[in-house]
């Protein structure tokens, strides 16, 4: 594709996830901690002159019209009134239904790198309000850092998290996350906490026991993950990211994540990622307006 440009759109883990209470209008509001990792999608664009904005390639369950990338195109052209137009394609490496944040990296990634080449000129903070209705994860990809996040996600605080890498499992099953935040099971009263707080405790993630009982294929990797940990105290436990299906641990090396990811049974997909604190997007736009 002639003009074409990649754009990364990493995953993120979530470290904790509180759920403190439930909004008149059905929406949770959360505590959680966002940490970047340098598993990316590549969302290609080229930019068209005819105001067309198509996607020429992306997952193929996901329908065109559901896809968060082709909606965050079409809300930033209505937005600003451009006559320019976009072809998309998605490359996945995120899985989805893994709460690794997939659509909504891509739909940022997109919100941003499309008002670059599109010359829009709107502010991160614009971007991220036109991209929360889009969903709630959206804002943090918009934002570019590893943050600690309260409300439904919206409300950030970068956070500059110390170095660490992570063994990531998927079991073989996507959990939507609707149905884990309609579940009557859910705890949706947990307290308040501060960001020193997390740090000496570590936090939980109430979404964890919900899943644990309806999908047996986590609350087996769960336990399985656990117990590759036990032989050092100081380790924190495995644990859910978002709604799942994902699971993570917590490695102060490359090597100490890559031998548990080599050891996970071939029914599961395991890899290796390393935590961020800056979105490789953000430098991406940096190098391009210089």
């Amino acid at each position: 594709m002639s003009g074409e440009t990649l754009w990364p759109a990493p995953a993120k883990l979530n470290l904790f996830l509180h759920v403190t209470g439930r909004r008149a209008d059905g929406y949770h509001e959360l505590q959680t901690l966002f940490q970047l990792i340098d598993l990316c999608d590549t969302v290609g664009l080229e930019v068209r002159e005819d105001g067309v904005i198509e996607r020429r390639e992306g997952p193929g369950e996901v329908e065109p019209e559901a896809d968060l990338t082709l909606r965050a195109a079409r809300a930033l052209k209505a937005a600003t009134g451009t006559a320019l137009g976009v072809s998309i394609r998605v490359h996945k490496r995120i899985p989805i239904g893994g709460g690794l944040g997939g659509g909504s990296t891509d739909a940022a990634t997109a919100l941003l790198a499309l008002n670059h080449l599109w010359g829009c000129g709107l502010s991160v903070d614009a971007l991220s309000r036109m991209g929360l209705p889009l969903g709630a994860d959206v804002p943090v990809f918009v934002g570019g850092f590893s943050a600690w996040a309260e409300g439904v996600g919206e409300r950030l605080t970068p956070v500059e998290l110390p170095g660490r890498w992570y063994v990531v499992i998927r079991p073989g099953v996507s959990i939507p996350t609707r149905d884990v935040f309609q579940s009557p099971e859910l705890t949706r009263n947990s307290p308040l906490i501060t960001i020193r707080a997390f740090f000496e405790t570590g936090g939980r993630n109430d979404c964890e026991p919900v899943v644990r009982a309806r999908w047996s294929e986590v609350a087996e990797a769960l336990d399985w993950l656990d117990g590759q940990l036990r032989t050092d105290v100081r380790r924190a436990p495995a644990r859910l990211t978002g709604t799942g299906s994902c699971i993570f641990a917590s490695l102060a090396t490359a090597a100490e994540a890559e031998r548990i990811a080599a050891r996970a049974p071939q029914r599961w997909r395991s890899f290796v990622a390393r935590g961020l604190n800056v979105s490789p997007v953000h430098a991406l736009l940096q190098k391009s307006v210089r």
